[in-house]
């Protein structure tokens, strides 16, 4: 039957009893599901993760402008990983590092969430945020004439 109707005979479940097979031009199924599985890799998104490092004795304007970038980071949609580096005796008040970044959380709650909570590694003290699943990302247009 599939010579006559110049198709291929697929053998579609092996293992059930009896086999099932179909008719089909294999051809064509193998080329629509190349596109289908471009188009979904299209569609998906990249996750970005940018980073911003802090010291635990930051300045309020450092501060502010640290923020800053955390929250265009959000507002773009990326995640942002939180660095504070301890040095010397810093390494042995890790609580103002934990104070810092629930300041940092606090402030910038409205466009993002923690996503990993604060931990400490080595010298480091690291937390991933993310912005909320609703908020579209606002990617800003390139200025005109830049190339």
């Amino acid at each position: 039957m599939a010579q006559e109707a110049d198709l291929d005979l697929v053998e579609v479940a092996p293992t059930a009893r009896p086999p099932v097979c179909k008719l089909m031009d294999f051809g064509k199924f193998k080329y629509e599901s190349d596109q289908k599985r471009r188009e979904a890799r299209k569609n998906q998104v990249q996750t970005v993760i940018k980073e911003m490092k802090l010291r635990p004795k930051i300045d309020p304007h450092d501060y502010e402008t640290k923020k800053g970038h955390v929250v265009r980071f959000l507002r773009a949609g990326d995640k942002v990983k939180i660095t504070i580096m301890f040095r010397g005796r810093e390494q042995s008040r890790p609580e103002l590092g934990i104070r810092l970044l629930q300041r940092l959380s606090a402030d910038v709650a409205e466009l993002g969430y923690v996503e990993a909570q604060p931990k400490q590694d080595g010298r480091n003290m690291t937390m991933v945020m993310a912005p909320h699943k609703g908020s579209k990302p606002q990617r800003l247009p390139e200025p005109a004439g830049h190339v």
